[in-house]
C-alpha cells in the first residue's frame, strides 16, 4: 500500500489535498502538514475545502491558502480525514467531484465506520486505531522516508491535539504518545501551539452571550445521562462564522454531573438534520449511535446527517431511543 502511494505521488507534480465540508484541527493540520512535506519533495500543492475555515482554526498559519474551488489542472489528489461521499457534497454540487474521480486519488482517514464510503479511490489508508489523520501521515512519512520537519510536525501535533482534546480522550493511545515524543524531538513546541490555539479560541462577546442561550436551551434526558441542544439554520449562519456552536457547548455538556453523552443537533430549512455526538470516558456509544442513523465515527466522537425527509421530532426520538438503549446496555454489562 505504501509503495502504491509512493508511486502515485512520484508520478504527480500538482497535487490537491482535499478536506471535508466540516473542517477541524485534524483535517486542516493534516492538509498543512502534507503541503509542507510534499512541497519539500518539489511538488506543487493546492489545499481545498468546500467551506471557509472557521475562525477558531486560524491559529494554524496557512489556513488562508485553502481554496474553495479545485484548480483547472492537477495530477492527483489526497483526501484527508474523510472517506465518505457525505462529507464531500460541496465538490459534488459544484460538479467538481468528477474531476477528482478522473485522477489518481489517495484517502488518509482514521474514521473506521462511515456512511456512503468512497468507492473510486486508488489507495485508502483507513486506520481506526490512529488518534488522528495527522498521526497516520506521520507514520506514512516515516515509512516512505519523507522528511517531517518542525513546521510539518507542528501541524501534525495540532491535528493530534485537536482530535484527542489535548490527549485527554480515549482516542489517545500509547502510539499517540510516542508520536508526540518524536515530534517534540524534532523541535515542535507544544506550549507555543497551545498558546496560539487558546488565543484564537477566545470568543467574541457576541459568542459569549450566545453560549448562555445554548446552555439555557440544553435538555437533559434519560436520568440526566443525555444532554442535547438544537441549533436552527438561522443561528448556524449567524454564529458559525465566529465560532462553531457544537464545540462551544459540548465540553460544558460533558462536564455536567451524570452526563454521559452530549448531542448537538443542527436543523436546516431544506430539511437536513445533522448531529455531533460526543461522550465521556467509559461510555463508548457514539459510533454505534451514529451508525443507527446512517452516520459513523469513533466510540467517543461521531456524527450523522439525515436528508431523507424525516422531520426533526422523528429523528430526535429515534436518536434518543437508541442512545438510551446503548447506555442501558453498558449499565447491564457493568452490573453483570
Amino acid at each position: 500500500m505504501e509503495d502504491n502511494i509512493k508511486s502515485l505521488i512520484g508520478a504527480a507534480q500538482h497535487i490537491v489535498v482535499i478536506q471535508a465540508d466540516n473542517p477541524d484541527a485534524d483535517s486542516l493540520g493534516s492538509a498543512l502538514a502534507l503541503e509542507q512535506i510534499l512541497g519539500n519533495l518539489g511538488k506543487d500543492i493546492t489545499m481545498y475545502c468546500g467551506v471557509t475555515m472557521p475562525e477558531y482554526l486560524r491559529h494554524l498559519l496557512g489556513w488562508d491558502r485553502v481554496v474553495d474551488s479545485l484548480p483547472n489542472q492537477f495530477d492527483a489528489s489526497i483526501i484527508v480525514d474523510a472517506s465518505t461521499y457525505t462529507l464531500l457534497e460541496r465538490l459534488d454540487t459544484a460538479g467538481q467531484l468528477s474531476w477528482v474521480k478522473s485522477k489518481p486519488c489517495i484517502v488518509l482517514d482514521h474514521h473506521a465506520t462511515v456512511e456512503r464510503p468512497l468507492d473510486f479511490t486508488d489507495v485508502q489508508i483507513i486506520d481506526g486505531q490512529a488518534a488522528s489523520t495527522g498521526e497516520i501521515i506521520f507514520t506514512l512519512a516515516n515509512k516512505l522516508s519523507w522528511t517531517v520537519d518542525a513546521v510539518s510536525g507542528g501541524f501534525i501535533m495540532s491535528s493530534i491535539l485537536g482530535d484527542t482534546q489535548g490527549l485527554t480522550n480515549e482516542l489517545t493511545t500509547a502510539q499517540t504518545y510516542r508520536v508526540m515524543a518524536e515530534l517534540t524531538d524534532i523541535g515542535v513546541n507544544r506550549p507555543a501551539l497551545e498558546e496560539a490555539r487558546r488565543e484564537y479560541s477566545k470568543m467574541p462577546e457576541k459568542i459569549y452571550r450566545y453560549k448562555a442561550v445554548l446552555l439555557a436551551r440544553t435538555s437533559f434526558t434519560h436520568d440526566t445521562q443525555i444532554a442535547s441542544v438544537r441549533i436552527p439554520q438561522s443561528e448556524i449562519y449567524e454564529f458559525s462564522p465566529l465560532y462553531n456552536p457544537a464545540p462551544l457547548i459540548q465540553t460544558d455538556m460533558l462536564q455536567t454531573r451524570d452526563v454521559a453523552l452530549a448531542i448537538v443537533f443542527k436543523t436546516y430549512d431544506d430539511g437536513r438534520i445533522t448531529a455531533a455526538l460526543r461522550s465521556n470516558s467509559g461510555y463508548p456509544v457514539c459510533g454505534k449511535l451514529a451508525e443507527s442513523l446512517g452516520g459513523g465515527g469513533h466510540a467517543h466522537a461521531a456524527g450523522f446527517k439525515v436528508t431523507d425527509g424525516r422531520d426533526y421530532d422523528t429523528v430526535y426520538n429515534a436518536c434518543m431511543k437508541r442512545a438510551g438503549e446503548l447506555l442501558d446496555e453498558l449499565t447491564h454489562e457493568i452490573d453483570a
